[in-house]
């Protein structure tokens, strides 16, 4: 399976050759993907983005929880 780092990769590809007109499928990941609209390519890219940070930085952030006293 493909890392996040490389799906994103991956995704950046598929909006620069949606944008120029390249292509209109790609394969990304397992699956295949035809003539997308690029808002929703976008939104899926930024997700994407998110957890390919996460999986490089080695970052987890962890709530802050307090007690509710009465």
């Amino acid at each position: 399976m493909a890392t996040y780092t490389q799906l994103l990769a991956a995704y950046d590809t598929a909006i620069l050759n949606l944008l120029s007109g390249e292509h209109e499928s790609y394969s990304i990941g397992n699956r295949q993907v035809t003539r997308f609209d690029l808002k929703d390519l976008q939104e899926q890219r930024d997700k994407i983005a998110f957890l390919a940070q996460r999986e490089t930085s080695g970052a987890v952030r962890v709530a802050k929880m307090q007690r509710i006293t009465k």
